[in-house]
């Protein structure tokens, strides 16, 4: 599983914009078609669990894990 510093490498890599960043860091991102993405990410440390990657990967970055390691 990926860690937290992971994430947040992918949405810097990958165009997401940071536009909150208190306990937690958060990003979003403008798609073409007008549609916001957003997700939160933790200051801590260590890896996320499985069944929480598996709803940021599906639900908030929309992508395969494929596209997500190539961009980390």
């Amino acid at each position: 599983m990926p860690s937290w510093r992971e994430l947040k490498r992918f949405c810097e890599r990958d165009g997401w914009e940071l536009y909150k960043d208190t306990d937690h860091y958060f990003y979003r991102k403008i798609m073409d078609d007008g549609s916001l993405k957003r997700t939160k990410i933790s200051k801590g440390t260590g890896e996320i669990s499985p069944r929480l990657w598996k709803d940021i990967l599906k639900k908030q970055l929309q992508v395969d894990e494929g596209y997500f390691n190539r961009m980390i």
